[in-house]
């Protein structure tokens, strides 16, 4: 019986992670524009959940679900190239369930207007969105590293940075928390778009 012949693709690889760098672009873009239209936000004070409820939501839902497709991408990504080991495959699964959580919290708007009906989720995706994002970039680098030494480094760079940092955000006042947690986002890009590039340079060379 003749086996299946297992290959890389490097149009699919390099389709896929153009499009997470992309995704995390239209997410920075949509955030900074709902800055500009939504009446009386202060970005310093007000979080990215409070523009994500009224009248224009939208605009930052579009970013959530394209930066949350672009976290789907990821895990294709660690799926077609797999590097290896265990933890690789949790990572696999982790960014999957990465992307539907982000994808959740857009589509249930339960932030920033005091929704209290039903089951109200939105801090429990938080809660599993800042578990998995100091677990993931961990859970890659022994794959990572066999791609290039410099990625094992910033991948854990990124998970001490985000675990060291979140937990501050739920003790932050008011009027500082938005600006927190735009850079609590710059980290999370900034996983996503160095993975995307180490899959770039992986392709490149097939």
């Amino acid at each position: 019986m003749q086996q299946a012949k297992v290959q890389e693709h490097a149009g699919l690889i390099i389709g896929l992670a153009y499009y997470a760098i992309a995704g995390c672009l239209i997410f920075g873009v949509s955030i900074l524009i709902a800055d500009f239209i939504v009446p009386d936000h202060d970005w310093i004070a007000d979080t990215i959940s409070d523009l994500g409820a009224g009248e224009y939501e939208f605009i930052v839902d579009i970013g959530l679900y394209a930066y949350s497709a672009s976290l789907v991408s990821i895990a294709l990504l660690c799926a077609h190239v797999h590097l290896g080991g265990w933890t690789w495959s949790l990572g696999i699964v982790g960014f999957a369930l990465l992307g539907l959580i982000v994808f959740l919290v857009g589509a249930r708007n339960e932030y920033g207007d005091n929704d209290n009906e039903g089951v109200v989720i939105h801090i429990y995706l938080v809660y599993a969105l800042g578990l998995l994002m100091a677990v993931l970039p961990v859970a890659l680098t022994g794959g990572a590293a066999r791609a290039d030494a410099i990625y094992r480094k910033l991948l854990i760079g990124y998970a001490v940075l985000w675990t060291v940092s979140a937990p501050f955000f739920f003790f932050l006042p008011d009027s500082i928390d938005g600006i927190y947690e735009r850079y609590l986002g710059l980290i999370s890009v900034a996983t996503v778009v160095t993975l995307a590039w180490m899959f770039i340079t992986r392709a490149r060379k097939l």
